[in-house]
C-alpha cells in the first residue's frame, strides 16, 4: 500500500475516543507499509458534518479511499438517533455511488464506557479496524474491476 492515498474524516466531538481512533487507524496503516504523508486528515466539528465533507473530498479529487471516524454517544434527548441515523445513511448514499471504498468508522453507543472499549489497543479499537478493512477493500475493488467482463 505505499503509495495508496487515504482519506481520514474525523468529527472532533468527543475528543479522547476520536483521538485513540484517529491514532488507531494511522497506526493500522504504517504497520501496513503505508507512508504517513499519504494521509489526508479533514476534521469537522461533529458525526453530522462527516458526510458532506466525505461529498466535497470527492468533487476534488479521487483518493484511493475515504475512512470516517466519530463517535457519538447516546444522551438523554433524541439528538443522539437523529444524528447517528444521518451519518450512516448520508455515508452509504455516498458509497453507493462512487467507485472507491467509503468506510462507517462512527462509533454509535449508549455510553462513555462503551465509546472507550471500542477505541483502546489495536484489536479492539475501531479505527485500526476500519483502516484494515479499507485496505483490504481497496484490493478488493481492484480485483473486481480488473475481472469485469466488456
Amino acid at each position: 500500500i505505499f503509495n495508496t492515498k487515504i482519506v481520514i474524516v474525523v468529527s472532533e466531538f468527543n475528543k479522547v475516543i476520536i483521538e485513540s481512533l484517529l491514532n488507531g487507524a494511522i497506526d493500522a496503516y504504517c504497520k501496513n507499509g503505508g507512508d504517513k504523508d499519504n494521509l489526508i486528515i479533514y476534521r469537522v466539528p461533529g458525526a453530522f458534518e462527516i458526510p458532506g465533507t466525505v461529498k466535497r473530498v470527492l468533487d476534488a479529487g479521487s483518493p484511493d479511499a475515504i475512512i470516517t471516524l466519530g463517535a457519538v454517544i447516546r444522551g438523554e434527548t433524541p439528538h443522539f438517533d437523529f444524528v447517528a441515523q444521518e451519518c450512516a445513511r448520508g455515508i452509504c448514499d455516498i458509497s453507493m455511488n462512487y467507485d472507491i471504498p467509503i468506510l462507517f468508522g462512527v462509533l454509535t453507543t449508549d455510553n462513555f464506557e462503551q465509546a472507550l472499549n471500542r477505541s483502546g489497543s489495536n484489536s479492539s479499537n475501531k479505527g485500526w479496524e476500519v483502516m484494515q478493512a479499507a485496505i483490504k477493500t481497496i484490493d478488493v475493488y481492484k480485483d473486481i474491476k480488473s475481472k469485469q467482463i466488456a
